[in-house]
């Protein structure tokens, strides 16, 4: 228990857990208003439980509440989560499971709209953006965020990406155990949600940073303070108007860190010419705020 506690933050602990319940609340809606009524799967372990809901079904004639298999799926990877990537993580990570298993069970499902592209397309929009709510606030919904977040930390590919890929094996098997119309409306769904994730959660979009500056020391000083990023300089840079001379400097931050960035240079060099390169692809090593 004491260890545990080391892990806790106190300091936050109120944020993470109004997170947890936005998300909880976010993922049941895209669930139980768009995607039981179109009959279209979840991506990752909300996924493999409605999967399991309807083999139930079909095979039984009993009904396994997708609440309930998608809690009992998520226990393995919790241990998973504990030792791979963070205990705290992996803490508040179960409080969101939980919370979204408990709200899935409490909201009423309702039909919204009983047109399938409607709700694929509403549904991974929710289902996205809460993605990407929850994993921008350093949480997860848990289920296959364990492995692509795992995967992400070694390989630097985007969550939405990772997603998209291990939930298309999913929809194959929806395809084949319960019809290919409703694998196909799960795909568009998954597709959606991919997107709206990576566009939410902008810590893990890199962007390559040229500055040109007669102030290097002044830039240098006030990005180091601000941000952990190292920074490469190239001397006796000239300008080919004036043929003043010039500094060089190269680095890589996120997105999420942009802003931060341009704050930076109005306060130490706001005459500097600065290029931003979007969506690099980075080699070596970058640091990422432990989760």
């Amino acid at each position: 228990m004491e260890r545990l506690m080391r892990h806790l933050p106190y300091s936050n602990f109120a944020t993470k857990f109004s997170t947890s319940v936005v998300y909880a609340i976010m993922a049941s809606a895209a669930v139980n208003l768009f995607y039981e009524p179109g009959k279209i799967y979840s991506s990752g372990v909300t996924g493999i439980a409605q999967i399991i809901r309807t083999l139930g079904i079909e095979l039984f004639g009993q009904s396994i509440p997708v609440s309930a298999a998608l809690l009992i799926l998520n226990i393995p990877l919790f241990l998973l989560g504990w030792y791979k990537i963070s205990p705290k993580f992996t803490f508040f990570t179960g409080i969101t499971v939980i919370l979204t298993s408990l709200f899935m069970q409490i909201m009423p499902t309702q039909v919204l709209s009983t047109d399938p592209t409607i709700n694929a397309i509403f549904g991974g929009a929710i289902m996205g953006a809460a993605n990407g709510y929850v994993l921008k606030n350093n949480l997860s919904s848990g289920g296959l965020d364990f492995i692509t977040i795992a995967i992400r930390k070694r390989t630097g590919k985007t969550i939405g990406s990772l997603s998209i890929f291990f939930n298309s094996i999913i929809m194959a098997a929806a395809g084949l155990l319960f019809g290919w119309q409703y694998a196909l409306y799960s795909a568009l769904a998954i597709f959606v949600s991919g997107k709206v994730t990576d566009a939410v959660f902008t810590k893990q979009k890199k962007m390559q940073v040229t500055i040109i500056t007669s102030h290097p020391e002044e830039v240098v000083h006030g990005i180091h303070a601000r941000l952990r990023r190292g920074i490469t300089i190239i001397n006796d840079a000239e300008g080919a108007f004036r043929y003043d001379h010039q500094k060089v400097l190269l680095t890589v931050v996120t997105r999420y860190e942009l802003p931060f960035l341009k704050q930076v240079m109005k306060e130490t060099d706001p005459k500097a010419f600065v290029s931003i390169a979007d969506n690099v692809q980075i080699l070596g090593r970058f640091y990422e705020e432990d989760l």
